[in-house]
């Protein structure tokens, strides 16, 4: 697919509301911060579209937290695949871009053809975790792997842990600007219907894959109808809607919803960014021995440590390093 130069809406994620059905949204386009996630590895191209779909929906859901929370995606497979996991940071202040990392953990030797990225899965786990800052315990919400992608498994995670009737209309791939390299870049809407379901619903099973509750288990009457008439818009949108340079966010908004009264709140900036710092892996080695760190050490009687999101490399004096270290760690690494 070849498209024009950057975009001023690409990297942003835009919040709206449909205000005459109830129902919240966002719509986010990535393309330079998709390309920074992925350029930190050498992916295969199954494993670059199950990373992209990761990081989209993690820029579409994590948009709701707060200033300085973290939210973590974690999809945990027993495949080839054996977890893809994203971190969305909140901006500092207001105004701010949001910062946004990712990395998958595969076997490259057990890397089967398959139809679906997805399926290289297997079996696994669906985990959202929303880190509030220091001295908060971490929620976590957990539910199996379903359906076909992982925006299925997204959908059904808010069904079931949430009670948040939530549709996803996904696309990511490469494309190719006039003269330049091919390069990721992914687009999405997402929409919610507004909280409304019993706290208990879970508790009477639904009519999803294993018995999770779907959106359709939540929602009834004038709701239900609202909420079948938005998933039927979204279903018109086209690929190049999503992901193209030719229609601007607010304009597929109308496209799409222009009876349903959209309105647009302030586009979320997203930027690629990494936390890893010296400081949090020498704190992370804290609780080893200096017995433990010797078999670590390398032959060159150095500690290393690289980071899986952004390829940062570290080196340690072991001496300086684990909760029974003969001297205080110098300042850096």
């Amino acid at each position: 697919m070849t498209i024009g130069s950057q975009i001023a809406w690409d990297d942003t994620v835009l919040p709206f509301q449909l205000d005459l059905s109830d129902i919240r949204g966002r719509i986010a386009r990535l393309d330079g911060v998709l390309e920074q996630v992925l350029k930190q590895h050498a992916y295969p191209p199954q494993i670059e579209a199950l990373v992209s779909e990761a990081t989209l929906l993690t820029a579409l859901i994590g948009q709701t937290i707060k200033l300085r929370w973290r939210l973590s995606l974690q999809i945990r497979g027993t495949g080839a695949v054996k977890m893809v996991a994203t971190d969305y940071y909140g901006p500092t202040e207001g105004g701010e871009p949001a910062r946004l990392r990712a990395y998958a953990d595969f076997d490259p030797d057990h890397l089967p053809e398959v139809e679906r990225p997805f399926d290289l899965l297997g079996e696994g786990y669906f985990v959202i975790v929303i880190d509030q800052g220091q001295g908060m315990t971490p929620y976590q919400g957990i539910t199996p792997l379903t359906g076909n992608s992982l925006a299925d498994c997204a959908q059904t995670y808010f069904a079931q842990s949430e009670q948040l009737p939530t549709r996803f209309a996904l696309t990511y791939g490469q494309v190719q600007t006039p003269g330049g390299a091919p390069h990721w870049r992914a687009g999405g809407v997402m929409i919610q219907h507004m909280p409304k379901a019993s706290p208990f619903a879970a508790d009477q099973g639904g009519s999803g894959e294993g018995g999770l509750l779907t959106a359709e288990d939540i929602v009834d009457g004038e709701d239900g109808e609202n909420w079948t008439r938005a998933n039927r818009l979204l279903e018109t949108v086209e690929e190049m809607e999503l992901i193209g340079p030719a229609v601007s966010p607010t304009e597929l908004l109308v496209r799409l919803f222009h009876e349903e009264g959209p309105r647009v709140f302030d586009a979320q900036p997203v930027r690629f960014g990494c936390s890893c710092s010296a400081e949090k892996v020498r704190s992370s080695l804290g609780i080893y021995s200096q017995k433990d760190l010797r078999h670590m050490t390398t032959p060159e009687g150095i500690v290393t440590a690289d980071c899986q999101f952004c390829g940062a490399h570290y080196e340690f004096d072991p001496l300086t390093l684990g909760f029974d270290a003969p001297k205080a760690a110098p300042d850096g690494a």
